[in-house]
This record gives C-alpha cells, structure tokens and sequence, in this order.
C-alpha cells in the first residue's frame, strides 16, 4: 500500500488510526518503569546480552549455588524419560537442557529456545563443550508465537523466563499449542516469599546488596537492578495458577521453594 492509500484508508476510517495510535501508546512494565509494549522485548534483551557473559557466575553468586536444587527439582517433577521431546524455553545457558538430553537419550530430542542470541550462543558453547551433541537442536524464538507445530512437545520448561515476557497470557498460550495432549508445562520462577520476614530480607538483599554483586562481578549493576524489580512484577503463586489455567492447563499445582522466593508451577494439557 502506498503512502497515498494508506492516508485515504485512515482519513475514510478513523478509527483505524486511534487504533494504531492505541496500540503504540500501550503500556507494561520493565521493572518498575512503565514503558511502550513495543519496545519491552528489545529492552529486555539488551539487558540479557549485557549479562549473557557471567549469567552462570552471578546465578551461583546470586542464589548461592541453591539454583542447582531448584533445576534438580525441576527435572525431577518432569516426567521425562528416554524418547521424549522437550522444549527448554528461555533456556539460556542450557543447566536443564544438558539434564534432559541425558535422560532423553538419542532416541529423544531436546530444543533449547531463547530470544536472546547471545544467551543461546553461550549456551551451545557450554554444551558442547561438555560433549553435548546429537539430541540437542537450537532455535531463537519468541514465547509469544513459539516456531512449532502443534502437539509437539511431551515436555515444556521455562525457567526464570516468564518474568521477562511481555504478553504472559500470549505466551502460555503458545505452549499450550505446541504441548502434545497429556504433557507438562513447569514453570519455575521466582516469586512471593511466605513469610514476612524473609520478604523483607530478600527485598533488603534484591535492591541493596544484588545490584552491588552485579557491578562487582558482571560490571553491570543496572541489569541487576531490572531484573530484581522484574522478579517483584511477576505474578504471585495463585495468579500465576490462574492464568494457567485460563490458558488451557488442567490439574495445574505449584511447589513453594525457599519459602517461597522461587516456586514450580505445573499444569497438564489432556
């Protein structure tokens, strides 16, 4: 459509352009500023190729090596087993896709998906390094318009990613889609702490003394910044429950851990 067309379609509709005007002023959070819809997806992933480099450091440094646990118990409430395929999505680094493509085995395929190319190139580097080959595929995708078939996957991880996402509804929805009828989605994210009182040490230690390791370890206390406040916008347990369930998924439970500073949502597709 020309230039011409396209000023005779909005003045004949002008509706049409307080559509688009809706649409480009629509707003969400990245951390705790409100910022243009449109925009979240690339602010986010500056920040993830700004980290991408000392991600595992800081994750060990951050959470004190408990990480590891909360993976393990991850895999564990996964069900998967030799012949699966499982979507590790946001996989950055690839800590769980490495444990599934062992249980999988060549009989089974794992895909490791993440918007970001830096994160995904230093979770192939990673992997294959440790001799990682054959059952592992690599795609940059977007958890709102996941790249696959329907009914694809027996198994769909996303850990420490939903956060990031800008239309978490969308994105459930997605893995609804491509989930193969009686697979899992889990969903393993920070979130409330039940007690008050570590709520409020975990607040003293995410907006203190985190940005501080950041710029210490990583050079970059700003990402660190973002994505304490990111963690703080993120659904609680029972909302997050909800959307899950709105978005197709059925007997959908959750596991607090640490008190509840991460929890594991799990939800079926039948």
């Amino acid at each position: 459509m020309s230039v011409s067309e396209n000023n005779a379609t909005t003045a004949a509709n002008p509706s049409a352009s307080q559509e688009q005007a809706s649409e480009s002023s629509e707003k969400t959070h990245f951390g705790f500023q409100q910022v243009d819809k449109n925009a979240k997806a690339s602010m986010v992933a500056e920040v993830f190729q700004s980290v991408a480099a000392k991600y595992d450091i800081m994750n060990d440094v951050m959470s004190m090596g408990i990480h590891r646990l909360w993976k393990r118990f991850t895999i564990d409430c996964s069900g998967a087993r030799a012949g699966h395929k499982v979507l590790d999505l946001a996989g950055g680094t690839g800590d769980l896709t490495a444990k599934f493509s062992r249980i999988v085995g060549e009989s089974g395929e794992v895909v490791l998906a993440d918007i970001n190319d830096a994160m995904l190139r230093v979770g192939r580097d990673k992997l294959r390094d440790k001799g990682i080959v054959g059952n592992v595929q690599y795609v940059q995708a977007n958890a709102e318009a996941l790249p696959f078939p329907d009914n694809s996957f027996d198994i769909i991880t996303i850990a420490f990613g939903l956060r990031n996402v800008t239309d978490k509804d969308k994105a459930l929805a997605s893995m609804y889609r491509v989930l193969k009828p009686g697979g899992r989605l889990l969903v393993l994210e920070f979130s409330k702490p039940t007690s008050e009182v570590l709520n409020k040490v975990y607040d003293a230690y995410s907006f203190h003394l985190l940005p501080k390791i950041g710029e210490l370890v990583a050079k970059d206390g700003d990402s660190y910044k973002y994505l304490a406040e990111s963690i703080r916008m993120h659904p609680e347990q029972d909302v997050l429950k909800g959307m899950m369930e709105d978005a197709g998924f059925e007997q959908v439970t959750y596991h607090n851990l640490t008190g509840g500073i991460v929890a594991l949502h799990r939800g079926f597709k039948f």
